[in-house]
């Protein structure tokens, strides 16, 4: 299982997106930036966002 920390993406927001691949947390990553934080996901933004995904503990 991987996960993202929104907070480590730099926004002020504590949700965290879990899933079993770096491809299906990157996919709802986008999604919840879209939605929550009027954020369009670029190809640049997604590779840092990707840097960040780690093994969920």
């Amino acid at each position: 299982m991987f996960e993202l920390k929104c907070k480590d993406v730099g926004f002020d927001c504590p949700a965290v997106v879990r899933g079993p691949t770096k491809e299906e947390v990157l996919k709802q990553a986008a999604e919840h930036a879209a939605k929550v934080h009027n954020t369009q996901v670029t190809p640049e933004l997604a590779g840092k966002v990707s840097a960040l995904i780690r093994q969920a503990e």
